[in-house]
């Protein structure tokens, strides 16, 4: 199974899966960035601004989540903000032919929260304008989010504390316990 934390940059999706994977048993934190990352050593790809906007990132992800389930089993926990709703579906899409089941939650805050989180943030700096400039992206593509995944406010929460509250509803789900097994 998958654990897909989306949300907008800076919500806490890494901080957050590095809580929840050890209190899910036999999981393991994913970061699909790290396949944009790759393919930004590839020549001559298109200059489109997110490594997203590249097809073949979108079908790495999935048939890299794929490869990796098949080899070492478990859960996967995936922190990466998807905000376009058709990249979405292709990853979803590819997840469920494969017969992965996916748990999407949406980490979110109010704007002054998620703004003053950004503009504190010490350990990723270089990040802190490319995370404000796509915060209108985050509330445009909310709609469509909150009818795919599960929100999480996470205005009054530390990451621990929603680590717990996504760990209690994956063990809710009839597929979870399946896959502990």
């Amino acid at each position: 199974m998958i654990i897909w934390l989306n949300g907008t940059f800076g919500a806490g999706k890494t901080t957050t899966a590095k809580e929840l994977t050890p209190l899910i048993q036999q999981a393991r934190l994913f970061d699909p960035e790290q396949i944009g990352y790759m393919l930004g050593h590839v020549p001559d790809l298109p200059k489109l601004g997110d490594f997203q906007h590249w097809r073949p990132w979108r079908g790495l992800v999935v048939e890299t989540i794929v490869q990796l389930l098949d080899y070492v089993g478990g859960v996967l926990v995936a922190p990466q903000t998807v905000l376009i709703e058709q990249y979405w579906r292709e990853i979803h899409a590819g997840l469920s032919k494969s017969g992965i089941p996916v748990h999407h939650f949406v980490l979110h805050t109010d704007q002054r929260t998620l703004t003053h989180r950004i503009e504190i943030d010490t350990v990723e700096t270089g990040a802190r304008q490319w995370r404000l400039d796509h915060l209108a992206d985050y509330r445009g593509a909310l709609p469509w989010l909150t009818r795919e995944a599960e929100l999480v406010d996470t205005t009054e929460m530390t990451p621990s504390q929603v680590a717990r509250i996504i760990a209690s509803r994956v063990a809710q789900d009839p597929e979870a316990s399946r896959v502990e097994q």
